[in-house]
């Protein structure tokens, strides 16, 4: 059976991101996958400490970052797993910060700074291709995420993936309904009415998207 592990990067477990992750989830069990499922927010860990011990002549790392915390059996747990999948809405244009400093502890210990003299680029130490997953979800409309360039911005993360494991992917939802009740914020940038009215429409086809987005995963070949 194959297994997947997918991370939540998002700061609340139950709203876009989550619903999002959580379809992904039924897609990879409906195609016979072992799902485990973490929410990085609950786990103490910061991003790179740069101290190289995975690229020491000689490491026994074995692809893991050496830093014993939260993260470190989780990460174990992706570097065993058939395909990963990590979610975040976007903040300012980027990816959460949990969501960034996971990234970090997953790439670099498997990324090296060895020249493959086949291919010319740089050698990875995966054990195997490991589809990486990455789920955005963001409050901008699709027409503003075109206008400031967000898949230049956020498609830096699905390249670094690629590069490093082999092969990766990005599923957008866009103008997702942010509050649950807006009456009680400051904002009047958006409509409520009409971004319910493009969450009625528009969010059943993104979780259907995501099941599917689990499904192709596991099904990688």
């Amino acid at each position: 059976m194959k297994k997947v592990v997918i991370l939540n990067g998002s700061p609340r477990k139950n709203f876009n991101t989550a619903k999002l992750l959580k379809e992904a989830q039924k897609g990879c069990e409906a195609a016979g996958a072992e799902v485990e499922y973490f929410n990085l927010y609950d786990l103490n860990y910061k991003g790179c400490l740069s101290c190289f011990a995975c690229k020491r002549k000689g490491n026994n790392t074995n692809c893991v970052c050496a830093i014993k915390d939260d993260l470190r059996p989780v990460l174990e747990k992706c570097i065993q797993a058939d395909s990963v999948i990590i979610g975040s809405p976007v903040y300012f244009s980027m990816p959460t910060g949990e969501f960034r400093s996971f990234l970090e502890r997953l790439l670099f210990p498997v990324h090296t700074y060895l020249v493959d003299k086949k291919t010319g680029g740089l050698k990875s130490l995966r054990p195997r291709v490991i589809p990486v997953g990455i789920i955005y979800t963001m409050n901008c409309p699709k027409e503003m995420v075109e206008k400031y360039d967000y898949p230049r911005i956020l498609d830096v993360s699905v390249d670094n993936c690629k590069v490093v494991f082999g092969y990766s992917e990005a599923l957008y939802a866009y103008n997702t309904y942010q509050f649950i009740d807006y009456s009680k914020y400051d904002i009047d940038l958006f409509d409520e009415k009409e971004k319910a009215k493009y969450r009625d429409e528009h969010f059943p086809k993104d979780l259907e998207k995501a099941f599917e987005f689990g499904k192709k995963l596991v099904n990688f070949k």
